[in-house]
């Protein structure tokens, strides 16, 4: 788990195929320290294991799923990536749940600046915006933003210039492409009220029992 609050950027060596996915080779700068082999970090929003570390460069099995549902694919050597460790028990949440499962891709349509900020207008596939609401929590390649404004077919957020400056959002401009995770909250409040106006997985009469739970892998 994660707290979309982004503890540095990384400089992307390579992605190889390896396997039915690939393997990603990252120098993780500031955020080496501590890094063992099987722990998780999150890369651009998406939560990868470890699998070697050494000399402040990690290796990451990255599975054919993540390249398919997240911008990872897309990465070359030279490229640029925010970081975070996994979160620790006790640590402070600045942000918010960040599970790193990327729910899909968006595109950022324009970067506007005004005093003390910039904001960034994110074209969304409609299944992401459906869970959106205004001042809510969106990760944005894992960073935690909160929702400005909705559109039916994209989403604004406020980006502070301390934010700007420490993450790969310094570099992006109209039309990049940015990995996108509806807050998780959101996704189970979703799930629960489809089922209960009679979608697949309906829960009986309406109301949510131990049973439906049981059922549909929530216990």
């Amino acid at each position: 788990m994660f707290t979309g609050i982004i503890e540095g950027t990384g400089k992307v060596l390579g992605l190889t195929a390896g396997g039915a996915g690939g393997r990603l080779r990252v120098e993780l700068g500031g955020v080496a320290e501590g890094v063992r082999a099987g722990d998780s970090v999150s890369v651009d929003g998406a939560c990868l294991t470890v699998t070697r570390v050494g000399g402040g460069v990690a290796e990451f099995d990255v599975s054919a799923e993540t390249l398919r549902v997240s911008t990872l694919g897309g990465l070359a050597a030279g490229g640029e990536v925010n970081l975070e460790r996994s979160l620790r028990v006790g640590d402070r949440l600045g942000g918010h749940f960040v599970l790193g499962h990327v729910d899909g891709v968006g595109r950022i349509e324009r970067l506007e600046a005004a005093p003390g900020q910039v904001t960034l207008a994110v074209s969304a596939p409609p299944e992401i915006l459906s869970c959106l609401v205004l001042k809510g929590s969106i990760a944005v390649d894992g960073i935690s933003l909160t929702l400005a404004d909705l559109a039916p077919d994209r989403f604004s957020v406020a980006v502070i210039p301390h934010t700007l400056d420490h993450t790969t959002l310094r570099k992006k401009s109209a039309g990049d492409r940015v990995n996108l995770e509806l807050d998780v909250l959101g996704k189970y409040v979703a799930r629960f009220l489809s089922a209960s106006r009679g979608g697949r997985g309906a829960m009986p009469s309406g109301r949510l029992t131990e049973g439906f739970l049981e059922e549909h892998g929530f216990k």
